[in-house]
Order: C-alpha cells, then sequence, then structure tokens
C-alpha cells in the first residue's frame, strides 16, 4: 500500500508528539514515587513503642533514618528503620549527624507499616536513654 507523503509527515508527527508526552508524564510522576505521602506507607493515626539499640543513624536527604534493633511484641529480635526528617529539617530542630550514636539505647513511639513484614516505620518521638534527650513530632528538640 503506498502512502501519500503528507500523511505520512502528518503520522510521524502525531508519534513524536505522543513520545513526548508519555516522557513528560513519566518525567513528572517521578517526584510523586520519591516522595511519597506518608500515610500511603504508615497507619499515621496509629502509635507502637520501640525499646532498643541505635544500629546506625543515617543523616541523609530527603529522609534520615534510625535503625534500631528492638524486640517485636513477640520477643524476637527485631530490625527497625525508622524513618525521620531530612538534614536541613533537623538541623532546624538542633539535630545533627552526631545526635544519635550506635549503641545508644532509645525508646522510640511511630506510626506502623501498613504491611506488617516491612520494618520501615515513621518516627514521632524518640528518647534516648542515658541522658533522657527525646525529640517530638512537631516541636523543637527537648532537653530534661
Amino acid at each position: 500500500m503506498n502512502i501519500p507523503e503528507h500523511h505520512r509527515r502528518r503520522r510521524t508527527a502525531l508519534g513524536l508528539a505522543a513520545l513526548t508526552l508519555a516522557a513528560g508524564l513519566l518525567a513528572s510522576a517521578a517526584p510523586l514515587v520519591a516522595h511519597h505521602s506518608y500515610a500511603v506507607l504508615y497507619f499515621e493515626d496509629e502509635t507502637i513503642e520501640v525499646e532498643g539499640e541505635v544500629l546506625e543513624f543515617q543523616y541523609q536527604n530527603p529522609h534520615s533514618w534510625v535503625h534500631v534493633m528492638a524486640a517485636d511484641p513477640f520477643g524476637k529480635p527485631r530490625h527497625y528503620a525508622a524513618e525521620w526528617g531530612g538534614r536541613s529539617s533537623l538541623e532546624d530542630q538542633g539535630i545533627d549527624k552526631n545526635t544519635l550514636r550506635s549503641g545508644d539505647q532509645v525508646r522510640v513511639w511511630a506510626s506502623p507499616n501498613r504491611d506488617s513484614k516491612d520494618d520501615r516505620i515513621r518516627l514521632k518521638r524518640i528518647e534516648r536513654r542515658r541522658d533522657r534527650w527525646e525529640w517530638r513530632q512537631g516541636s523543637r528538640r527537648e532537653e530534661r
């Protein structure tokens, strides 16, 4: 079948427009996936309490993480990864990379993950046992 030249050019132009539109949609969706709403991953209206030892404090963007080894509700050791704010947000609250260290004993209050097999939780409050330092969601760092 012989397609006239002007139809061929039109189909090519439409194809390129569709490809450009698809690429734009994909590019604009990437930040939405990267920066999620907490309510998508966590039960924001629930709070669990975890008490254990800091394994690592990842002070980074877009979110910092406090890794804690603690007993689960059945007494078995479990690694929890508590999602916290980004560096600039935490810096504004007086928190830096040395605020928490491996070996610190902490008590954490957090929103549980919607997937019970996922060890990520969302930090709402944290208390370091040795000096009773604490941070609470929505307030500045407190010293006791």
